[in-house]
């Protein structure tokens, strides 16, 4: 190991302190992937996630007021400090950097070495890439909401909009969810969804569709008695007619959702914009409340604003 400079010492003094405290929790709780570090530090403007015995690093881009070798230098004492301080091989420690993105940037593939590894939460077992995409295929500040899913799913319908790799649709299915319904533009991910079911053994009565999602609920007949939705900020693929903008388009989103929630049914709404506010006015037709704070896990307990969640109802 090399000897570490006197700023990557307190950086893995730091790191150790967290995975200390945080390791009891995820341990008692049986969570195999959390967050250790989340730019705790100002100077180590880092993510620091665990994905079992890897390490997940996200350097956020220096803003430009920041001297780059002087940003340069600091990455490479985190990473130097980042395996002694949580005792990982370094060869399982795989560095991303985090931009603002782009056009259809924010779905490019990252390499193409597709490594696939199986963590479980919550009793389920899940496929996460950590090289491949800018994201893993499991985000973990969701945690907590799939697990509510799961906890609430038993003998009830679930949509799942803009699903992703739908982990969710598989907490619900474990959960004893009559059907699950989970739609996405990218096959990538529809690919990689069905993947996460038939691990679990489930494919029965768990439909994954492709499509735009607004267009999608246009043409839906069906009802459902939970929904989650946790739109992207922004979406222009070549596949969709338009652009899709949270802010913008969140009303109709959410008007178009709600007209397929059966009487007496739940809907989850989320979404990481850091600016986003809801509409007032939806208050007016809908039963609204704000669930942020029982959506997050103490891993994310020091970054409050990484995600908000709603909670609609029929009045």
């Amino acid at each position: 190991p090399a000897r570490l400079s006197e700023g990557a010492q307190m950086f893995a003094n730091r790191l150790q302190k967290n995975f200390k405290q945080l390791g009891k929790w995820a341990r008692r709780e049986k969570v195999d992937c959390y967050r250790v570090y989340d730019a705790d530090m100002p100077e180590y403007a880092l993510a620091v996630d665990l994905y079992h015995d890897w390490v997940h690093v996200q350097e956020y881009a220096a803003p430009r007021s920041i001297d780059p070798d002087k940003a340069q230098a600091r990455l490479l004492d985190a990473l130097s400090a980042i395996p002694q301080a949580l005792g990982v091989d370094q060869q399982r420690v795989v560095l991303k950097r985090r931009e603002r993105q782009t056009g259809t940037r924010q779905y490019e593939r990252q390499a193409t070495e597709g490594r696939f590894q199986e963590v479980s939460e919550g009793g389920v077992k899940l496929l996460v890439n950590l090289t491949d995409y800018l994201d893993t295929g499991l985000f973990l500040d969701h945690r907590p909401m799939r697990l509510r899913i799961q906890r609430e799913a038993a003998g009830k319908r679930f949509l799942n909009l803009f699903c992703y790799t739908a982990t969710a649709s598989v907490h619900a299915a474990k959960g004893g969810a009559r059907s699950t319904t989970s739609v996405d533009l990218s096959k990538t991910y529809l690919d990689w969804a069905r993947r996460n079911l038939s691990l679990n053994g489930f494919s029965e009565r768990n439909r994954l569709e492709q499509g735009d999602v607004m267009a999608w609920l246009e043409n839906a007949q069906d009802s459902y008695d939970l929904i989650f939705i946790d739109p992207p900020t922004f979406s222009n693929s070549k596949r969709m007619e338009g652009v899709f903008d949270v802010q913008r388009d969140h009303v109709q989103l959410l008007d178009l959702a709600m007209a397929r929630l059966a009487p007496g049914g739940v809907l989850y709404f989320s979404n990481n914009f850091r600016k986003f506010q809801l509409d007032e006015h939806l208050a007016t037709r809908y039963a609204v409340e704000e669930i942020s704070a029982q959506t997050l896990d103490p891993d994310f307990a020091r970054n409050n604003r990484i995600h908000r969640a709603w909670q609609l109802r029929l009045r």
